[in-house]
């Protein structure tokens, strides 16, 4: 007869070596997964990482949004007017560009030579009142007729326009500010 059954031996032969084996095999466990959590816990982690913990990154977290970016006018100070191209960057370049809706582009003569032609008051007054897909003041209503008659001038005059730049009206605080010591002076 053939010994079938002794084929397959294993290391283990007595009950003494099982408890063995099975005693060694949890003591290597256990030492590897103590070693495991050292080696995960030796650095101290802020924030996974980051520097998310530091009083800066706190205080920049807790800090007003109205702070990042804003700059607050005084609503009773004298306006500061801007200039003519600084209006357009802003306020027209998005139509005036790409002459969308219609709008003539800047420094295109053709496009501008029948608004020209209307002379400076009317193409004045449909900046300022809007006029067609054009909104009153390009859309930005705080914008300052005087703004508004600079950068006309600026984009009429780009296409060929020889309109003159209006005069800057002296600011009214400025002048009572200016007569009151003259007439303590007196």
């Amino acid at each position: 007869m053939s010994d079938a059954h002794n084929e397959h031996e294993s290391a283990i032969r007595t009950p003494k070596q099982l408890v063995a084996a099975v005693i060694g095999f949890f003591a290597i466990t256990v030492i590897g997964i103590i070693l495991l959590v050292q080696y995960v816990t030796a650095d101290k982690l802020t924030g996974a990482g980051s520097e998310s913990q530091t009083p800066d990154a706190i205080a920049a977290r807790l800090s007003p949004v109205a702070n990042d970016g804003f700059t607050l006018k005084d609503a009773n100070g004298p306006k500061v007017l801007q200039s003519a191209e600084t209006v357009y960057t802003a306020v027209c370049a998005a139509c005036h560009a790409s002459g969308a809706a219609g709008a003539p582009k800047f420094g295109d003569a053709g496009a501008w030579s029948a608004r020209i032609a209307q002379g400076y008051d009317t193409v004045l007054k449909h900046a300022i009142e809007g006029i067609r897909a054009m909104p009153a003041k390009g859309g930005n209503p705080d914008l300052d007729d005087v703004e508004v008659a600079r950068v006309v001038v600026y984009m009429a005059n780009s296409a060929g326009a020889k309109f003159k730049e209006p005069a800057v009206p002296a600011p009214a605080a400025a002048e009572g500010a200016a007569a009151a010591p003259a007439a303590s002076a007196k």
